[in-house]
């Protein structure tokens, strides 16, 4: 029986790397797997990891009608659908990829960051907690600076944790004038980077 299933995790928590090998491994004994992305890191059209592993994808546009894209695929009788950086699709898209697997009977494997750089949920992420059948967590995860834990997505601009902006943007978390960093809980709160002049010295003289 065809699933909706919702794979999430933080940035750089490998989320485009298990799409991409679950692509890989099911086109290794079929020919109707079909590859999606509501956004990459890097080219249109394109599906890549920063371990160094890309595939080319249809690149379909947030918050556009899935119609001519959904027949596309029944027509190509494609059975799994693999689709990464799923976050970015719009409430109205996700119910499409829903009625996708209860009327045409095709698996779609969905993957996607669960919030956005002010800790709020995407309204595609929401809808795939609401009415996916299955929803399960990255077991790898990005760490703070710190050693714990990352939980946010911290969106950097000119080396200052941002509070307010726009929440669809696409880039790397390479550094630059906006870059993004997965922080501990804490230091997401505090806006804290990395470790102070003063932590510094104080971890050193601990050591000596």
């Amino acid at each position: 029986m065809a699933e909706l299933t919702f794979t999430y995790g933080t940035m750089a928590s490998g989320k485009s790397t298990l799409a991409l090998q679950l692509c890989w491994q099911l086109r290794e004994g079929r020919r109707d797997v079909a590859l999606w992305t509501f956004g990459d890191r890097s080219d249109t059209g394109m599906v890549t990891s920063r371990i160094g592993i890309e595939a080319h994808a249809e690149a379909i546009e947030p918050g556009s009608d899935l119609a001519g894209d959904v027949a596309r695929l029944v027509t190509h009788g494609i059975r799994i659908l693999v689709i990464d950086e799923v976050q970015f699709a719009s409430v109205e898209q996700v119910d499409d990829l829903a009625r996708l697997v209860d009327d045409e009977g095709i698996d779609v494997h969905a993957f996607g960051l669960s919030a956005d750089f002010l800790l709020n949920i995407f309204p595609g992420s929401a809808r795939l907690f609401a009415i996916a059948d299955r929803a399960h967590e990255l077991p790898l995860t990005s760490t703070c600076w710190c050693g714990r834990r990352g939980r946010c997505n911290a969106r950097v601009v000119d080396g200052v944790v941002a509070r307010e902006g726009d929440q669809l943007y696409f880039g790397d978390v390479a550094t630059g004038v906006v870059h993004y960093q997965v922080l501990c809980r804490t230091h997401y709160r505090r806006g804290e980077l990395g470790p102070t002049a003063e932590s510094a010295q104080k971890n050193v003289a601990q050591s000596s």
